[in-house]
């Protein structure tokens, strides 16, 4: 079973990306969650507009599903800019990345995403472009060649990563704003699936949605998945309305016990504790032994 398909995987699903961006708030009052960073984000904010500059580059790292191309977006809605969205692995040369700097406008967001797979002749394009605000091309080749310098509109510059190790030096040293997302507490988890809850306009009671978030491995973007699960097996099998009964019988028949493991996890840490005694074990021999990709 691939990571993807799995109902508690972190990443986000293909069929997930219309309803994600109907469930995500649109400014920091709405954002539930990540308090230290919300509230340092909060000031950088109003600073770059109150100077009218573009927001200092901000660099989020953290696990998938935590809320880092919400932030993003917040950021750009906050500064009354456009984003633009793209990823490091679909930046394979130079000239893709010029296309989408020189047709910024001033005080926009450039989100790059996953930005640790950047190549290497990319990332050293972003250097100049977001320490000067300028690009430097190279024209011909051989004898011939020569640098033109292309300067850019003022922008602000966002990097989501999974893996901040990864990221080089250079690049690393160019953001002026760092933050690290954590996973949400059940309180928080709680918050969040009440409002998804009344955008969708599914009742449920706050036992209910805690009874999702505690199942939910700390992650917006799983429990807005399990809670539009829930809700379609009340809505077949119950009243409409999510209660903690609901959700528990809801989710058990996913698969997904209460703490949020589900069938794969479960198999995984059997195998460990069952054909390799607790452990260690490296993750080929683990995955053979399950009969599964080690990449899930």
């Amino acid at each position: 079973m691939k990571d993807e398909a799995r109902v508690m995987s972190r990443m986000a699903l293909p069929e997930e990306t219309q309803v994600e961006r109907q469930l995500r708030p649109q400014r920091l009052d709405e954002y539930v969650g990540q308090r230290a960073a919300v509230e340092s984000l909060r000031v950088s904010v109003e600073a770059a507009r109150q100077r009218r500059e573009p927001l200092d580059h901000v660099l989020l790292s953290g696990p998938p599903g935590l809320g880092k191309t919400t932030l993003a977006t917040i950021m750009a809605n906050e500064m009354g800019a456009a984003i633009v969205t793209t990823a490091g692995p679909s930046l394979e040369r130079g000239g893709d990345l010029m296309g989408i700097l020189t047709n910024l406008s001033e005080r926009d967001v450039l989100f790059i995403d996953e930005i640790h797979r950047l190549p290497r002749v990319v990332e050293e394009l972003l250097y100049p472009a977001m320490e000067d605000f300028s690009v430097n091309f190279v024209m011909d080749k051989g004898l011939n060649a020569r640098t033109m310098r292309i300067p850019l509109r003022p922008f602000t510059m966002v990097g989501a990563t999974t893996r901040p190790g990864m990221l080089s030096s250079p690049l690393r040293e160019r953001f002026g704003i760092f933050h690290h997302l954590d996973f949400y507490s059940v309180e928080d988890l709680s918050s969040i699936i009440r409002r998804s809850a009344s955008i969708l306009e599914v009742a449920i009671d706050p036992a209910g949605a805690e009874a999702i978030a505690r199942r939910s491995r700390g992650t917006p973007r799983i429990a807005n998945r399990l809670l539009r699960r829930v809700r379609d097996y009340c809505q077949v099998r119950g009243d409409g309305v999510i209660t903690a009964p609901a959700a528990g019988d809801s989710l058990d028949r996913e698969g997904v016990d209460v703490a949020g493991l589900d069938r794969l996890d479960r198999r995984f840490l059997m195998a460990i504790i069952e054909q390799y005694g607790g452990g260690p074990v490296g993750l080929e021999a683990i995955a053979a032994t399950i009969n599964d990709e080690a990449e899930t």
